[in-house]
């Protein structure tokens, strides 16, 4: 089978469909944190508009933080996300940028977890693999699935930063996908990817597999928050809205989602802070977050979004995988 083009999912040219209606910015962590509209997906959809290109517009798209909680607002279902991503790739990144990326691309040899006939294979985020206790309570929670040895840790930064994928090393990274049944991905932005990639593929997020176990499900508390993985739920928001919406009436808890059931995303950062070049800073949007909420424990889908509240907030931060564990339920 032929390699799938290293420059995915170009961005089509619908910003001229923007009516200036700003539904995006209710829902833009960027424009809540800066109130630039230049940095906003309304800012850049007018800019379009009137002519500017993407070297002019290389600041906005890099400031982006591809939640996507904009496209689900759009009336004119512009996809937003795509365009970040479209202006992004036609800027080359800085020798700065170009060297951090090397350097957050560098993984440590892999473990072969998993076989290449395996039936299902969860592909973790970094910062799960670094976590084995609760990688490994993951998989015997998913029934004993076997984690794949390359999770394109190194894909998912590139995709992040418009870097190209060479042909050879993304068809490397599918080829045992391809043999799955199933796949359970962790990080958001590449979920969206492999859907585009391998469309006949039986793909779902790591935090509704988990989520829809019934153990895990009983440790749950009315006094809990459960923080959605923003970049998962929203590629796939019109079925996820009816699914978190049925969990949130079972269990009982609050969940970081505005009136508009839009995940409000936990971490909020530019592509300068993704390549470690700027330093990160979340405590606006986590406060946001967490601003009026009388809740007693903090559960997270993505480790990242976990590591991020620990540093603003004294609540005990839990993964949904560890609810398994007596100790915190």
């Amino acid at each position: 089978m032929p390699a799938p083009a290293a420059t995915v999912m170009q961005a089509p040219a619908d910003f001229a469909a923007c009516s200036g209606c700003g539904l995006c910015l209710l829902v833009c962590p960027v424009w809540r944190r800066t109130h630039d509209l230049g940095l906003s997906p309304l800012g850049r959809a007018k800019a379009l508009q009137y002519g500017a290109g993407a070297a002019e517009l290389a600041a906005s798209s890099a400031s982006c933080t591809l939640c996507a909680a904009c496209e689900p607002v759009c009336p004119e279902e512009i996809a937003l996300l795509a365009l970040s991503l479209e202006l992004r790739r036609r800027v080359p990144l800085t020798a700065e940028a170009q060297a951090a990326l090397a350097r957050a691309g560098e993984l440590p040899a892999p473990v072969p977890l998993a076989q290449a006939s395996a039936a299902a294979l969860l592909l973790p985020e970094r910062a799960l693999r670094q976590r084995p206790q609760t990688l490994a309570r993951a998989r015997a929670l998913l029934g004993g699935i076997s984690v794949c040895a390359d999770e394109g840790a190194d894909i998912a930064l590139a995709l992040e930063a418009g870097a190209p994928v060479a042909t050879a090393r993304l068809e490397r990274f599918l080829q045992p996908l391809r043999r799955a049944e199933s796949l359970v991905a962790a990080d958001g932005l590449l979920l969206r990817h492999l859907r585009h990639w391998l469309p006949r593929a039986n793909l779902v997020s790591l935090g509704e597999a988990l989520s829809r176990l019934p153990a895990l499900r009983r440790g749950l508390r009315a006094s809990d928050l459960y923080v959605i993985e923003a970049r998962a739920y929203h590629a796939d928001y019109q079925r996820l809205v009816k699914y978190y919406d049925g969990l949130r009436a079972a269990a009982g808890c609050a969940f970081n989602l505005d009136l508009q059931r839009i995940a409000i995303p936990a971490s909020a950062r530019s592509l300068a802070q993704r390549l470690g070049l700027a330093p990160v800073d979340d405590q606006v949007q986590l406060n946001w977050i967490l601003q009026g909420r009388a809740v007693t424990r903090i559960v997270v889908e993505s480790l990242e979004d976990g590591a991020a509240f620990a540093q603003v907030s004294k609540l005990p931060v839990v993964h949904l995988a560890d609810l398994a564990d007596d100790t915190h339920s």
